[in-house]
């Protein structure tokens, strides 16, 4: 579940820091889990930076699924333009996949349904694309999407953060899910490369005080996978 070794990790996490996507402070995730950091995806908010938020994610799926895939499915609704932006990039690098996302709420007029963009057909290999999972949580909801509307193959998980904190288990909640639906999980990065990042020299003035790392260290303590 490790990225990538020839990425740019540098490049990413400034790029992250940047953006302001990457934060550090105090916040509640989806799990309810009091948390000192927080990727928040929709905090990229320009043409250019969803741009090459996309180019970060297509080069790691392909240098992470060599055997291909299909569809990108992003669930609503900040998995919608990292799905739109990541097919965009792989189509500019040769691969063109489709895309698609779900409604919150099923439409009940014009073509209906609950998913909008490629439709899904027997057989497709499909890739979850999300910013981060924490407790595994939207992934559990979103494949019976997915599987109500064909005979999918699910072949990967990839976000651009891996917590590495445990999900309903001991486990981390990407490789739970990983062995729960036979799925490739990658990640960008990882929080212990953005805090490795954080404390190289050539970082700069460093977010990471004394303060901060150790309320990562006590967060990680208590909900760190095993």
């Amino acid at each position: 579940m490790s990225p990538n070794p020839r990425f740019d990790t540098p490049s990413f996490v400034r790029f992250l820091l940047d953006t302001g996507a990457l934060r550090f402070g105090s916040f509640t995730a989806k799990s309810g889990r009091q948390t000192p950091y927080f990727l928040d995806a929709g905090r990229f908010g320009s043409g250019t930076q969803i741009d090459r938020l996309g180019e970060f994610y297509a080069e790691r799926l392909q240098a992470g699924l060599p055997g291909g895939f299909d569809v990108l499915f992003g669930p609503a609704y900040k998995g919608i333009p990292l799905c739109v932006a990541t097919a965009s990039a792989l189509a500019r690098r040769g691969q063109d996949v489709g895309f698609c996302f779900n409604r919150k709420e099923a439409k009940d007029h014009g073509e209906g349904g609950v998913l909008v963009g490629h439709r899904l057909a027997d057989g497709d290999r499909v890739v979850i694309i999300e910013d981060v999972t924490t407790a595994g949580t939207s992934v559990r909801e979103t494949v019976p999407i997915l599987r109500a509307a064909a005979k999918i193959r699910l072949v990967g998980l990839i976000v651009a953060v891996d917590r590495q904190e445990r999900g309903q288990d001991e486990r981390g909640a990407l490789r739970a899910l990983a062995e729960e639906y036979q799925l490739t999980p990658l990640s960008i990065v990882d929080i212990d490369q953005i805090v490795s990042e954080l404390r190289a020299p050539s970082a700069g003035p460093s977010l990471l005080t004394p303060e901060l790392e150790l309320a990562i260290a006590e967060y990680r303590s208590k909900y760190g996978a095993r």
